[in-house]
């Protein structure tokens, strides 16, 4: 699986989209984080980082990077306010 772009969703409802190839040459595309709803890239609160952190935990017990709980958590909540930055962390991270 290798990480091809994240754009902006084409789904009104959604803020990014993630496109990713598989091994046989497909593309997958993952939309992920509410339209609607502040993140760590727009806010930098630090805190509400960390709550959103602890809350969607859960989100990752699927180990499966390309789902969108993974993508909002790395990309959307990282370490950084920087998207760009979250998305280079998160496709060295995931060998994508």
């Amino acid at each position: 699986m290798k990480l091809i772009s994240v754009q902006v969703s084409t789904k009104p409802e959604k803020k990014l989209m993630a496109i990713f190839e598989t091994d046989t040459g497909r593309t997958r595309t993952t939309h992920f984080g509410q339209a609607t709803a502040d993140d760590y890239t727009l806010t930098h609160d630090k805190q509400q980082r960390q709550r959103y952190r602890i809350r969607h935990l859960k989100d990752l017990r699927t180990n499966d990077p390309t789902k969108a709980g993974f993508l909002s958590y790395y990309i959307l909540w990282g370490n950084s306010t920087d998207i760009d930055k979250n998305v280079s962390a998160y496709k060295k991270k995931f060998n994508l």
